[in-house]
């Protein structure tokens, strides 16, 4: 296991949270694309800059992007809370670093794409 990403402990914790009914070919290993979507947003890189150890990008956006319509990530959030007794409410930003090119935008209250929007059907 390599730094930062998911212990046997974590992993026994949010495995039975994940969707379990895919249809046709096999998944590719949800644990792999689940290191490989935190290592994007812990580094704050983009999609195309996420080592090919944890599979192809666009698998790992897609299934980011699917989940997120589907409020699998906001179970996952939930369960890790319950399991650590509510010690875990929320994602703290300061570890996740802007990039680059985010540095120069616009003040005000804009959404958070990766979180607020909407997924195409």
């Amino acid at each position: 296991m390599r730094r930062h990403e998911l212990s046997d402990e974590e992993w026994s914790i949010i495995a039975r949270l994940l969707p379990n009914n895919s249809r046709g070919v096999a998944r590719v290993d949800d644990r792999r694309v689940i290191n490989g979507i935190l290592w994007r947003f812990r580094t704050g890189s983009s999609w195309r800059d996420v080592p090919e150890r944890y599979g192809p990008r666009t698998t790992l956006y897609n299934r980011f992007s699917r989940w997120r319509g589907a409020g699998v990530w906001d179970r996952l959030l939930e369960g890790v809370s319950k399991a650590y007794d509510g010690g875990i409410v929320m994602i703290d930003s300061s570890c996740v670093r802007v990039h680059q090119h985010g540095a120069g935008a616009k003040k005000g209250a804009l959404p958070i794409l990766a979180w607020d929007a909407p997924v195409a059907a």
